[in-house]
């Protein structure tokens, strides 16, 4: 099993969040990570990591096509695309991106939008309108941003978060804060339903500039477990899941494939926060986005195992 997952990169300058990202899917469990990215930023994410499996096809001169054909036969063999930490808004970038985006919906992949890549959708709601395979992952700029973009004010049924996921067509949306809020809302379809979660799993007292990148990684390989189990590969559903909150119908080993997604935003969140936690308790104040990262097992299986590690 490859548990695959991609984040784009922009520039050597921005480096760091695609690392983060991919780096904190390999430590919580994923097979394979892989980093597509410009060729100016490939050598440094290398340098960083000889696990990381790096893609330098982002070539703002490159033929189109060209480049849409190594996309694609680079997500024809992983599980999950995980798309924004890193990306910039660069014209050239962007295009990539959205190209990316159609591949992976053409393919039914699960994908994980963050940073920039919230800013290609709020430029293009019909990018993820409607794709329910999809987890938004908003801080508070991002989430007011795509507030405004689909009209969500205060007041919002069941709260702004599961208005978002209501008027983009049932994506989940992860809103980062203090206390996350992870919401699907279907309400107005047929078998509507509306789910709404508050994670108030402790953190650490700093949050660190790249945490974000961390979740969408952590996001990203719990979506590349629930393909791999709605692929059969796991037989029933896994404990993980049974954790995070699956219905009492549940229960007796099967899932509903559609809840797939806000389990995995509501477990990434877990473990994200978790590990924020334990690495404070460790580094303090001095502690930075690379501390977290080693605990991102030991958070797992904190929560998930109960165990004291």
């Amino acid at each position: 099993m490859h548990a695959g997952r991609i984040t784009h990169s922009r520039r050597h300058s921005y480096t760091g969040a695609p690392f983060f990202a991919a780096m904190s899917a390999l430590r919580l469990g994923a097979d394979l990570s892989h980093v597509i990215c410009a060729p100016t930023a490939a050598q440094a994410i290398k340098s960083y990591s000889p696990d990381l499996i790096v893609h330098p096809i982002l070539c703002d001169d490159a033929p189109q096509d060209k480049v849409r054909q190594e996309l694609d036969s680079i997500l024809a063999r992983l599980h999950v695309l995980v798309l924004g930490p890193g990306l910039g808004r660069e014209t050239y970038m962007q295009h990539y991106a959205r190209t990316a985006l159609v591949l992976a919906r053409a393919r039914a992949m699960f994908v994980v939008l963050d940073a920039d890549a919230l800013w290609m959708v709020g430029q293009e709601l019909a990018l993820v309108r409607g794709y329910r395979r999809a987890v938004l992952t908003p801080n508070v700029v991002e989430f007011q941003r795509l507030c405004d973009a689909v009209g969500v004010g205060e007041g919002e049924p069941g709260g702004r978060a599961a208005g978002v996921s209501r008027r983009l067509g049932g994506v989940v949306v992860l809103e980062k804060g203090a206390k996350d809020v992870v919401a699907c809302d279907t309400t107005g379809e047929a078998a509507a339903a509306r789910e709404v979660v508050e994670v108030d799993v402790e953190g650490g007292l700093k949050r660190c500039g790249g945490q974000g990148d961390v979740l969408s990684g952590c996001v990203g390989t719990m979506l590349a477990w629930g393909k791999c189990y709605e692929g059969g590969a796991f037989g029933c559903v896994s404990f993980m899941f049974l954790r995070v909150g699956c219905a009492e119908g549940d229960r007796d080993g099967t899932l509903a494939v559609s809840r797939l997604p806000i389990l995995a935003a509501i477990g990434g969140s877990m473990v994200t926060r978790a590990s924020s936690r334990r690495a404070f308790l460790v580094e303090g104040r001095a502690v930075v986005t690379e501390d977290m990262i080693p605990q991102l097992g030991k958070a797992f299986a904190e929560i998930f195992d109960g165990k004291k590690v």
